[in-house]
């Protein structure tokens, strides 16, 4: 199934009920005065959270809603039931924005989490609502407002607390799988990963949510090649895991591109917290790859040699993640509602 992670909807809130005139026809009563109900209100649409969605791919059947209408109101003051709202469930990490106005409306970051898109119109008066001293049998009455009505974009972007970023081939998918339970597809080409996958590292008590995305290439963030479409899905996440492959002819030129690409699509990613897993060690002598890693902690990075084809080093890896990134859910439950950029965990 292809993974979805843009739409455009419309919506349409419920018009109001009409207001009714009527008057009272009662027995022994000869002249009953105006009786005539208000209409009800339209029903909203609203757009929430939903924890169990992974993808827009539903939008890309369905793309317009529409509320219920409010009913007329009747005699004897009744006043006219208010239209059904209508729910529209998105995954958590989509951003909702205003197609025309360009104005977000709406980031849905926690499971229940509801905001009201398009507000249904106000019920109609009736003609008892229109009674003067001086005008005791009014015939006059309100049709009810519309509701409101707009194009939607729906923007998703994934929520985990850890991004792996890394060229194709660099052993992405093969290292999420050994560290999570996520079994994505796996090969020895390019491109092997076309949608975003998702694992949870759990770690005694703490757990992590992994994403991997396609490879980035030189140009990624101009739109070259996968990545442009898919940078976005570690916009939120807390830090970058930056994977490197031992095996390629110009390790230091995979890394500065990394960091260049990463750089050019937004400055703030180069500010998250990130460790360097060097992979693939069982193609290479064991000198090699702590030359690396002297190479990459000697730029400040802190970095792990691993196999993860191999399972060598997954242990010490773990434990990494685990010392130094599992304080961002701290920080994160801290300030995280003041920057829409980052992920709430």
């Amino acid at each position: 199934m292809k993974f979805i992670d843009e739409a455009t909807i419309h919506v349409e809130a419920g018009r109001g009920g009409s207001g009714c005139v009527s008057f009272r026809r009662e027995r022994f009563v000869p002249r009953g005065g105006p009786d005539g109900g208000d209409g009800g209100k339209g029903g909203d649409v609203i757009i929430a959270g939903d924890k169990n969605l992974a993808s827009l791919h539903d939008f890309r059947y369905k793309r317009n809603y529409k509320a219920e209408n409010g009913k007329a109101g009747a005699g004897r003051d009744k006043t006219g039931r208010e239209g059904n709202d209508i729910i529209i469930n998105v995954p958590l990490g989509t951003v909702v924005t205003d197609r025309d106005a360009a104005i977000v409306l709406f980031q849905a970051l926690r499971d229940g989490e509801t905001h009201v898109a398009a507000r249904g119109g106000r019920g109609g008066r009736g003609n008892a609502r229109f009674v003067t001293p001086t005008h005791k049998a009014p015939l006059e009455f309100d049709p009810g407002e519309g509701g409101e009505k707009r194009y939607i974009y729906l923007d998703l972007k994934l929520l985990a607390d850890i991004g792996l970023v890394g060229h194709p081939n660099a052993g992405k998918s093969t290292l999420i799988s050994r560290l999570t339970q996520a079994r994505p597809k796996v090969g020895d080409y390019p491109f092997t990963t076309l949608n975003p996958n998702l694992g949870v590292l759990d770690d005694d008590e703490k757990k992590f949510v992994i994403a991997d995305i396609p490879g980035i290439i030189e140009g990624a963030s101009k739109g070259k090649g996968l990545g442009l479409a898919f940078l976005k899905h570690i916009e939120r996440t807390g830090a970058l895991l930056i994977v490197l492959d031992l095996s390629s002819n110009d390790i230091k030129g995979d890394y500065a591109t990394l960091l260049d690409e990463l750089r050019t699509y937004k400055d703030s990613m180069l500010a998250k917290p990130r460790l360097v897993v060097i992979n693939k060690a069982d193609l290479v002598p064991a000198d090699e790859a702590d030359r690396w890693r002297a190479y990459l902690e000697g730029l400040g990075e802190k970095a792990v040699v691993v196999s993860a084809l191999a399972r060598l080093g997954l242990d010490e890896l773990r434990t990494a993640i685990s010392g130094s990134i599992h304080s961002l859910k701290h920080d994160l439950a801290e300030g995280v509602l003041e920057n829409n950029d980052d992920r709430v965990s």
